[in-house]
């Protein structure tokens, strides 16, 4: 495995974004919309074996206090090889002095302990498709 990781959207396929999300069942949208999220994200890594995108994360941040992280995906071929790991690690050390937010998919929650997030006790959100959310296990 030749594992190569870029910082910026220059020549992503756009529609292997979508396939990956689809694959491991996250939300996933016609890729030109994450295209346009992953460019407005404060920061941006894309896992590539040689040239086969494999897995990618991005975070919204000011930069000085607060980033939240979203889309943390890699291929299930790839899982279980710190792929994952690596991209989390990235986008942490993209805003060292942060504090972090994200949720993550229902039964997910034990692999961002690793990196030390808490589960909180006050968390709010507010969602265009509360129903699908709840159903999915998201909300209460």
């Amino acid at each position: 495995m030749n594992l190569i990781i870029q910082n910026n959207c220059n020549n992503i396929n756009w529609n292997r974004v979508s396939e990956i999300l689809a694959s491991v069942s996250m939300a996933n949208y016609e890729p030109e919309i994450h295209k346009k999220a992953f460019e407005h994200s404060y920061t941006v890594v894309f896992v590539f074996d040689q040239d086969n995108l494999i897995g990618f994360g991005r975070a919204i941040s000011d930069g000085i206090l607060h980033s939240a992280i979203y889309d943390v995906a890699v291929s299930p071929e790839y899982q279980g090889m710190q792929i994952g790991k690596l991209i989390i690690k990235n986008i942490i050390e993209s805003t060292p002095n942060c504090n972090f937010l994200l949720y993550a998919s229902p039964g997910k929650e034990p692999f961002y302990e690793k990196f030390n997030f808490s589960r909180m006790k006050t968390g709010m959100a507010l969602f265009k498709d509360a129903k699908n959310k709840r159903k999915k296990g998201f909300i209460y």
